[in-house]
C-alpha cells in the first residue's frame, strides 16, 4: 500500500498479462458480454478484424488491477476513469497496463493517473484514473 503522502508525480507502476482463449471465455462470463466478435471465430472473420478480438474492457480490467494492488494499492477507492480503445488485443497478445502519477490533490486526497494498455510497445487503451489514495492517520 501507497499512502496519498507517499505518491509523487511521475510514480507509475505496471503489470503484464497475456490474453489467452479462456481469459476471453471467462471475461465473458463474468461480464455478461457475450459479443461474437470476442467468442465466434466464424463470426469474427467478417468484421474489419478478421480474428476474434479481446473484450475493450478486459484490457481495461488490468489498470484496475495496477490501481488496486500496486500504485497506489490496497485502500484505493476509484473514483473514476476514461478510456480510448485504439487498437484491437487480440488472442495471445500480451498486455501491459501501465499507471503513472500525473497530479495530486492534497485538498481532496485525489490522485489523477495517466493510464495506458501497450501491446508490442503500441497504446491498445489510453485515459485518466481518478482515485483516493488511502491516507495516514
Amino acid at each position: 500500500m501507497i499512502y496519498f503522502e507517499d505518491l509523487s508525480i511521475g510514480q507509475s507502476a505496471e503489470t503484464s498479462r497475456t490474453v489467452t482463449e479462456a481469459v476471453i471465455n471467462a471475461f465473458a462470463e463474468v461480464s455478461g458480454d457475450t459479443n461474437p466478435v470476442h467468442l465466434d471465430a466464424a463470426y469474427a472473420a467478417t468484421t474489419p478484424f478478421k480474428e476474434r478480438i479481446a473484450h475493450g474492457m478486459l484490457a481495461a480490467a488490468y489498470i484496475s488491477a495496477v490501481l488496486g494492488v500496486q500504485l497506489p494499492g490496497p485502500g484505493a477507492i476509484y473514483v473514476s476513469q476514461s478510456l480510448r480503445f485504439r487498437r484491437p488485443v487480440k488472442i495471445g497478445d500480451e498486455v501491459t497496463a501501465r499507471v503513472t502519477v500525473a497530479d495530486l490533490d492534497a485538498e481532496r486526497g485525489r490522485a489523477t493517473l495517466n493510464t495506458v494498455c501497450l501491446v508490442g510497445g503500441k497504446p491498445v487503451v489510453e485515459g485518466e484514473a481518478v482515485v483516493m489514495p488511502a491516507r495516514k492517520s
